[in-house]
């Protein structure tokens, strides 16, 4: 059964729908909804879509209570009971379509972010009007493992521009400074801050994206999911390059999401979308933004 909280506060309608998936994962989506509940940009409406087996993790005290301090806090927050499971790329397509916001903000369900993060995500991508803005996820237990061969950073200088990043490729090497916590050591290094914060070219960005929503629908969104089999990974992956194929995408840093480091509920890595699909299917390279 669908289910929203709402207090008989009249609210403003969100700038940033919040879409969480999730699965068998209470501890950690309530860790994930605590840190939403302190944001400092107010206009976020969260839609959870849930896809546990048994009566879901929003049903446990942990995550009720942090649903009651989200309720508290003036977010409209609607939970979805979404079965059965045809798949991540089919979870995310659903939480597309249930987006009413022109933002959508795809966050995991094992990811913390700092307060002032959602704020600082979308004035990045309204200044640079692309079609997604990420802030990779930092483990902070790598934090005493410093990689200078995994550090080098491409910046955007000017207008983010349209990318076609195809895996194996030069460009696709980019994503090692996702790894570990290879971004903290970068961003401690050259001492950037919310107010210097800055873009950078990506291959993709996992676990916390903000995507333009009509750009992402332009590109195609996640319906591929019917070009998949149930069991698979890189949806995420395959709708980045699309979007960024179209209209530019960009990593933004200093982060301020951290990693839960939890085992990963999608151990079948065999269908990588990317590889599987490619990225063609959304059209060629062209000019403008998705605003």
């Amino acid at each position: 059964m669908d289910r929203a909280l709402s207090s008989a506060v009249a609210r403003e309608p969100a700038c940033v729908d919040v879409l969480v998936p999730t699965y068998r994962r209470r501890c950690a989506l309530a860790m994930t909804l605590v840190a939403l509940a302190g944001q400092t940009l107010s206009r976020l409406r969260v839609v959870i879509s849930d896809q546990t087996d048994d009566a879901g993790p929003h049903t446990h005290a942990e995550t009720a209570a942090a649903l009651r301090i989200l309720d508290a806090r003036g977010y409209t927050v609607d939970v979805h009971r979404h079965l059965p499971r045809r798949g991540m790329a089919e979870q995310r397509q659903f939480l597309l379509d249930c987006c009413t916001a022109p933002y959508a903000l795809y966050l995991d369900d094992d990811v913390v972010l700092e307060p002032d993060l959602i704020a600082r995500m979308l004035r990045a991508i309204e200044q640079a009007r692309c079609g997604f803005v990420g802030s990779a996820v930092i483990g902070l237990s790598y934090r005493d493992d410093v990689r200078p061969h995994q550090q080098a950073i491409e910046w955007w200088e000017g207008e983010v521009q349209p990318e076609l990043v195809r895996p194996d490729t030069p460009a696709w090497a980019r994503h090692h400074l996702h790894s570990a916590a290879n971004l903290y050591h970068v961003q401690r290094a050259l001492g950037l801050t919310a107010a210097t914060q800055r873009l950078y070219k990506v291959a993709w960005v996992g676990g916390c994206v903000l995507y333009d929503a009509a750009g992402l629908r332009a590109a195609g969104g996640f319906r591929f999911w019917r070009e998949l089999p149930q069991v698979h990974c890189g949806e995420e992956v395959l709708a980045q390059l699309r979007v960024m194929a179209r209209f530019g995408g960009a990593g933004l840093i200093p982060s301020g999401a951290y990693h839960l480091e939890l085992p990963t509920t999608l151990p079948d890595r065999e269908v990588d979308a990317p590889r599987v699909l490619g990225i063609d299917g959304a059209g060629t390279v062209r000019e403008g933004a998705a605003t």
